[in-house]
């Protein structure tokens, strides 16, 4: 279901792309009411990329950035099909977010924990598990969390501000059609 989703968000722009120096304050302006579609899922959220990069914003200044991270890299490893731009994204994959040794480890149940083995013959589903499970953790605690931050507040307040106030091009617009008449 939210695999569909988040396919737009790929075609939209990769996850290799998403990164800090994309923040800028007020490129929101481009998404106007995204924050409206945000808050109506986690699904929305994320077939936004503007949506992302504050969720991402956020993650991280809760220490859990990877399980974004995370789930993008299992979105990309699906449309993947050359076997072995696959078996290279799978143990990176592997090796950034679900070895013992992963320098973003993300958090999933013991049992659900692939074997290194299974690398040697990757499949485009082989994190879906993980990822499910990565997805609901979100869902449930973090994305909450997020519609209740400052950060996202702000943002929606800003939006609302944006959509009730006049344009300001119209009053000029007006004055020059009064005047030039």
């Amino acid at each position: 279901m939210f695999t569909r989703a988040v396919s737009r968000l790929s075609r939209k722009r990769p996850p290799s792309e998403i990164n800090d120096s994309d923040s800028k304050p007020g490129s929101s302006q481009q998404n106007l009411n995204g924050t409206r579609r945000w808050a109506t899922s986690l699904e929305n959220l994320l077939e936004d990329h503007e949506g992302v990069k504050r969720f991402r914003e956020f993650l991280k200044r809760e220490f859990s950035e990877e399980n974004v991270l995370f789930w993008l890299a299992c979105e990309e490893f699906k449309k993947i099909h050359d076997k072995k731009q696959m078996k290279a994204k799978a143990n990176e994959i592997y090796t950034t977010f679900l070895s013992s040794k992963a320098s973003s480890q993300v958090n999933v149940e013991g049992q659900s924990r692939l074997d290194e083995s299974i690398l040697e013959e990757p499949h485009q589903l082989m994190f879906q598990k993980l990822q499910d499970q990565i997805f609901s953790l979100m869902k449930y605690d973090s994305y909450s969390r997020f519609l209740k931050s400052d950060m996202f507040l702000k943002l929606k307040q800003t939006e609302e501000q944006e959509e009730n106030s006049p344009d300001p091009q119209s009053v000029p617009k007006r004055a020059s059609r009064i005047y030039n008449t």
